[in-house]
């Protein structure tokens, strides 16, 4: 995800965000976890969907 897209998701600008991590460096460390938590969840529940996907074509082929 682009700094444009997470401003957009934020309604802010991405100046905004260049200055947060200038001037408070904590706040963008927060942002930016959350973000990079918020990408580990989505790939996670791909995963699972895809295993779940497998096991139900192996159950079809017994």
């Amino acid at each position: 995800m682009t700094q444009r897209d997470m401003a957009g998701l934020l309604g802010i600008t991405t100046v905004t965000i260049r200055n947060w991590r200038k001037e408070k460096p904590k706040l963008y460390e927060i942002v930016m976890k959350g973000f990079a938590f918020e990408e580990a969840v989505k790939k996670a529940q791909q995963n699972a969907d895809e295993l779940k996907e497998l096991e139900e074509s192996f159950k079809a082929k017994k």
